[in-house]
């Protein structure tokens, strides 16, 4: 699991005695819990230490997420460790997805794989869904398909969060075979992601406003909402939305518009659907959904080795 080790932070431990908090320094373990952290041994260190440690060295609430999933699996015994669960779309959700008819929305697992979305939410990632392995991957997306520079306009952004996200996901569980071998994948196709990941970088990702490059609704500004299902651990449904008459409300119109009349032509032979006649995203080579003939703005090859594009 070498490819999911991770620190808490990289701001450097102070080694003044009268900086740290009064709890640690009266027991006089300041630098052994300094040197013990930086080594990623965590066991058997108490919450009220890891409160403390937070607190003085101001970690935000993905740090300090972090901080404690870390030494929650440093304390955790080979025969407590969980173990891997088959993540599925329970038909209610599905159901939630396809009602919301004017808002792009999918669900996620921690390693960004697209397990469902709605027709909105597929028009939105067509780039994405061009590619006919499945499930979706945002993050193989984003570092393996040229494609992504188009759709991102802020693709350092975009990259960024990606990758702070999964090293979010490996602190929660560093045992899930899957997520390390996505990683390594990664790091050694994209000198972009491996230059990423070896920052540390953690990051909660809830709300916010991300851009868009559509080939054919143009420009996109959403605001969008990412909220864990309590129902399934693990999963995230993420819904986009845009101020009507605006720029990017008028985009995403002609997005929903667009998404509507363009219907595949052929849906018996690659692309499979239930019985309500939804697309099945995560199973089977399917073919992309609401996919017209369009060609990216760069003309780049849609995968290679590594990612790294002329002038970044």
């Amino acid at each position: 699991m070498t490819a999911l080790t991770v620190r808490v932070s990289r701001r450097p431990w102070p080694r003044s005695r009268d900086w740290w908090p009064t709890g640690i320094c009266a027991q006089g373990r300041v630098l052994s819990y300094c040197t013990r952290l930086e080594r990623g041994n965590l066991s058997g260190v108490s919450d009220s230490v890891l409160d403390a440690i937070a607190r003085a060295l101001r970690l935000d609430e993905a740090e300090r997420s972090h901080l404690y999933d870390l030494a929650r699996t440093a304390n955790t015994t080979p025969r407590t460790r969980r173990r891997p669960v088959k993540q599925q779309i329970r038909p209610g959700v599905q159901s939630l997805l396809d009602a919301m008819t004017e808002a792009p929305a999918f669900v996620r697992n921690g390693r960004l794989d697209i397990l469902a979305a709605n027709q909105l939410g597929q028009a939105l990632y067509a780039p994405a869904f061009d590619n006919p392995d499945r499930p979706v991957n945002l993050a193989r997306f984003c570092f393996l398909d040229r494609r992504a520079d188009d759709l991102y306009p802020e693709w350092d952004d975009a990259a960024n969060t990606t990758v702070a996200l999964l090293r979010t996901e490996a602190g929660r569980d560093p045992y899930d075979k899957a997520l390390s071998d996505l990683v390594g994948e990664l790091a050694t196709r994209s000198d972009d992601f491996r230059t990423r990941w070896a920052a540390h970088n953690v990051r909660l990702h809830h709300t916010g406003v991300k851009h868009f490059q559509h080939p054919v609704a143009g420009r996109l500004g959403l605001a969008f909402e990412a909220m864990p299902l309590p129902a399934a651990p693990g999963l995230t449904l993420t819904a986009y939305s845009a101020t009507a008459g605006t720029p990017s409300g008028d985009a995403l119109r002609l997005l929903a518009s667009w998404a509507v009349t363009s219907t595949p032509a052929d849906t018996s032979a690659d692309q499979r659907r239930d019985a309500a006649g939804r697309v099945v995203l995560a199973a089977g080579a399917l073919t992309p959904v609401l996919m017209p003939a369009w060609k990216p703005v760069n003309d780049h090859a849609a995968t290679g080795p590594g990612r790294t594009s002329p002038g970044r």
